[in-house]
């Protein structure tokens, strides 16, 4: 089973399926796997999402990086826990998850959209960031952050990224990405899923130089 760190070394890409039905989350979680994902993030306004991450656990855990979204408050970090997910991520910053989740030893991954918010979370305790939603702030507004976050705080651009910009934010300093709606949706075939996840894969890449 990979760390969050040595995951994002091999794909810096959070898949994030929101609204997934359990009943195909096998598949799914299959299918990112086929196309080289290595972190998966089951936000928690999802059906039966705690059963959701046991379930990808059990199918895929030993490869990849299993764990929530959505998370907004202490008492969901507990059930993510029970549930065996490593990673806890918020649209927000809030102290008092970022606390909950490193008792429990788990990886939180809060959302900021200013640099208050930002160095908040880190005062906290987090070492990775999610720049959320992105394209409020743009590669221009990532590129500012960085030149002020320590090297060791991770960026992660989520809102609005595609294989047509993921390049713009790598380079203006963010360290990966995670995809919502443009790799997944509820209703969407396993097979669909595996497809967008390649292609964004390839383009990830294909920015950071690596052959594909």
């Amino acid at each position: 089973m990979p760390s969050i760190k040595n995951a994002f070394g091999l794909c810096p890409m959070i898949a994030i399926i929101r609204g997934a039905e359990t009943s195909s989350i096998p598949s799914i979680g299959k299918a990112l796997l086929r196309a080289g994902v290595k972190i998966v993030e089951v936000p928690l306004n999802s059906p039966s999402p705690y059963d959701s991450i046991a379930m990808l656990k059990e199918t895929v855990g030993e490869a990849m990086v299993v764990g929530a979204g959505t998370v907004l408050n202490p008492n969901q970090v507990i059930d993510v826990a029970e549930a065996g997910g490593e990673i806890c991520v918020s649209p927000n910053t809030d102290c008092d998850v970022i606390e909950a989740a490193l008792s429990a030893g788990i990886e939180p991954i809060p959302g900021y959209q200013t640099p208050t918010e930002a160095f908040k979370a880190i005062h906290a305790g987090a070492s990775w960031l999610k720049c959320y939603p992105v394209n409020c702030i743009g590669p221009s507004g990532i590129k500012a952050l960085r030149d002020v976050i320590a090297d060791s705080v991770k960026l992660i651009a989520v809102g609005g990224v595609s294989a047509e910009n993921v390049e713009a934010y790598l380079q203006a300093g963010c360290n990966g990405v995670g995809l919502a709606g443009s790799l997944f949706r509820p209703g969407d075939s396993a097979e669909q899923v595996e497809i967008r996840a390649r292609a964004m894969v390839e383009a990830i890449r294909r920015s950071i130089g690596v052959a594909t």
